[in-house]
């Protein structure tokens, strides 16, 4: 049987070869693209921070601004770059992150909405926390507190390591102060009761005295 199969034996030995092949290939070559794209994303993180030149001295650095909008823009550029060429890797959906949080600061808000949303189905679960959170502190400042309700409900529902319950029950408390300090005082109560020892009942305490 081997003999008479001798020919279909030796093209399936081929084809499993250049599977794996390609699988262990595949591998390397994404580990090698996702070690770049972090590379590139640690610098963009090193403009985000620079430093703000005071106003009538030189430059404190090598790498600083003379305004966060620059520094915003030039960071923005970095992080948009990582972004769109390690779309795939972890670094390069984090630069997106980035990339939309920098966009907010530039004034670029519908970009921003729009990148934030890419981050928020991106499969990462923090990563998509944290995307929609920003997303509904963007919300807040563009009076559309109905979509940041919303969203701040859903993370308090679906808690995740980069977004714990009770760090949404705080933004949503914060969001209904001005106009239902009534359902924001409720909300601190909560908070206050399920985590008694924590660092956001703390907050919730001193928020519920401020509202007193």
């Amino acid at each position: 049987w081997v003999v008479e199969h001798r020919s279909k034996l030796i093209a399936a030995g081929i084809a499993i070869a250049i599977i794996l092949l390609l699988t262990v290939g595949g591998w390397f070559t994404y580990q090698y693209r996702e070690q770049q794209a972090n590379l590139k994303l640690g610098h963009a993180l090193r403009t985000y921070d620079a430093p703000l030149n005071p106003p009538g001295l030189p430059p404190s650095g090598e790498l600083s601004f003379n305004s966060a909008a620059e520094r915003a823009q030039a960071a923005h550029k970095e992080f948009a770059a990582i972004a769109d060429q390690y779309s795939l890797t972890p670094s390069g959906k984090l630069a997106r992150y980035f990339a939309a949080i920098t966009a907010i600061d530039m004034g670029q808000t519908a970009a921003a909405e729009s990148q934030l949303k890419q981050v928020a189905n991106s499969g990462n679960k923090d990563l998509a926390s944290l995307a929609r959170l920003a997303l509904a502190s963007l919300y807040r400042s563009t009076n559309r507190e109905g979509d940041a309700i919303k969203i701040y409900k859903e993370l308090s529902e679906n808690p995740s390591n980069s977004v714990p319950k009770s760090t949404a029950l705080l933004e949503l408390a914060a969001l209904y102060e001005p106009k239902q300090p009534q359902e924001a005082a409720r909300i601190y109560e909560q908070i206050r009761k399920e985590d008694p020892k924590g660092a956001a009942a703390e907050r919730a305490n001193s928020r519920l005295a401020a509202l007193k």
